[in-house]
């Protein structure tokens, strides 16, 4: 079987999988993953750009060189390379524990227990609990939905249709370190540059077909493509911009404005000034979003896959016969 046909197939699979199964709360690939990158920057941290990028090329070239150690082992048997497609992205992606820990949260602002939210938010994102009401947590989870959509989601999809197994692995890998290194503190400064960077260059596409779905699969199609014209580039990521800005205009939502990690308070641009406040019903609809962008990225993902393996497949066209 071709390999395009191998990775619908697989990735099919993987996603459904993922709707159904959810991520394992024990042994995770993810989760190993982060273990071994931690050792390795136990062994290799200095404060300087030039060591940080050495634990990304080990951390980042490890994983997929594992992956396409694995696809090179199974490549003979369609089965078990739908199987092994399948698995890693099963693995890879994390939409429905994404939709579990943003619903937990809505569920616990909706009970009035705001000290229960703010305990869950620190698994959704990386943002200051203590520092948020009910509505600036409402705001943080649909703005980490947005993004991990793009992140835990879509961006593999695409990587995985470009590179099989090998990409799909790497670009987790990628993304998971920038999560574990790649912030601005003082010790990551320096260390978690080069991590950063890979994140935001892996990231690019995936970040802007997550906000290409998001306006057509949203409630205002119209709204969501000007904030992404008009406020996404003003965003400080890259990538985040497109999508949060993608979102808040198809949920009728401001994002963005005042944000504090561990005591670092950062002031963003608002995206979609002219939207309503969050409330905590926009958490379910950001959620579901967030699925029909998964699914619509599934199939995009593929026919891209499929059409570019039937393409190559017909070789170079004939230049005509001599006589």
């Amino acid at each position: 079987m071709r390999a395009d046909r191998v990775f619908a197939y697989g990735a099919a699979t993987g996603l459904l999988g993922d709707l159904l199964l959810g991520d394992p709360h024990r042994g995770h690939p993810v989760a190993a993953f982060g273990r071994t990158a931690a050792a390795v920057e136990r062994m290799l941290w200095r404060d300087h750009r030039g060591w940080g990028a050495l634990h990304t090329t080990v951390c980042v070239g490890g994983a997929g060189a594992l992956a396409a150690l694995a696809s090179r082992g199974v490549r003979r048997s369609r089965t078990a390379s739908i199987a092994l497609t399948a698995a890693a992205t099963w693995a890879v992606v994390g939409g429905t524990s994404l939709g579990r820990e943003a619903r937990a949260i809505g569920a616990a602002l909706d009970a009035g227990d705001v000290g229960a939210a703010r305990a869950r938010l620190p698994h959704l994102c990386g943002r200051d609990p203590q520092s948020l009401d009910r509505d600036g947590i409402a705001r943080a989870v649909v703005e980490s939905v947005a993004e991990n959509t793009s992140d835990a989601v879509v961006g593999a999809l695409v990587w995985g249709a470009v590179g099989g197994v090998p990409a799909l692995v790497a670009f987790r890998a990628v993304n998971t370190l920038d999560a574990m290194v790649g912030h601005r503190s003082a010790r990551y400064l320096r260390y978690g540059w080069a991590s950063a960077r890979l994140d935001d260059v892996v990231g690019w596409p995936g970040a802007r077909l997550t906000a290409a779905l998001a306006t057509v699969a949203g409630d205002d199609p119209r709204g969501a493509a000007r904030a992404w014209r008009t406020d996404a580039r003003r965003h400080p990521s890259p990538n985040a911009g497109p999508v949060e800005a993608s979102f808040a205009g198809s949920l009728g939502v401001r994002l963005g404005g005042t944000l504090s990690y561990s005591g670092r308070v950062e002031h963003r641009p608002v995206l979609n000034d002219g939207g309503r406040a969050v409330r905590v019903g926009d958490i379910e609809r950001a959620v579901r979003l967030s699925r029909r962008v998964g699914w619509l990225a599934l199939g995009v993902s593929a026919a891209g896959r499929l059409l570019a393996g039937r393409l190559l497949s017909k070789g170079p066209l004939t230049k005509g016969r001599t006589t």
